[in-house]
């Protein structure tokens, strides 16, 4: 084989947790978004704000606010995936992953458009569970190698 038909590997090392997780949430909140956008599009969704209802409940401050936190929190753990210390940053993943797989569901009780809503669940729950698996095996290191430089040179 010449020099000039010989091909190389790609380059590829090995994504962080922090950024799985990061891209994971953030991968979370486009679909989260995308699901309340094109849920506009269902006949008479449009015309129910605005007259002021919305799902099961008349539009107020409350509702918003209360909507607004849903959001917020996922939106929020991408930032802190990316700068929560390792042992703080598994355990609020593993917490809010968790308490989303319920979110998720109950955000598709009572529709009618069961494809559309089951879709956008099942994928929305595949990234919890993606969430979740990447926090439990989170990789540990051992008490030795953790140690810093200082304590090494005590023990030598």
């Amino acid at each position: 084989m010449s020099a000039d038909t010989q091909t190389t590997a790609l380059h590829d090392p090995p994504a962080s947790v922090r950024a799985k997780l990061a891209a994971a949430w953030t991968s979370f909140m486009f679909l989260y978004i995308y699901v309340d956008y094109f849920a506009l599009y269902k006949p008479g969704v449009i015309d129910d704000i605005l007259v002021g209802f919305v799902w099961e409940f008349d539009i107020s401050q409350t509702l918003l606010t209360a909507f607004l936190t849903l959001m917020a929190i996922p939106i929020l753990m991408v930032m802190l995936s990316m700068t929560l210390p390792a042992r703080v940053n598994r355990a609020a993943n593993l917490v809010v992953a968790s308490l989303y797989i319920p979110v998720s569901v109950f955000n598709g009780a009572g529709e009618s458009w069961t494809s559309f809503y089951g879709l956008s669940i099942g994928l929305e729950v595949l990234l919890l569970a993606f969430i979740l698996r990447s926090a439990w095996t989170w990789p540990r290191t051992s008490s030795a190698s953790s140690t810093t430089p200082a304590a090494q040179l005590r023990r030598a």
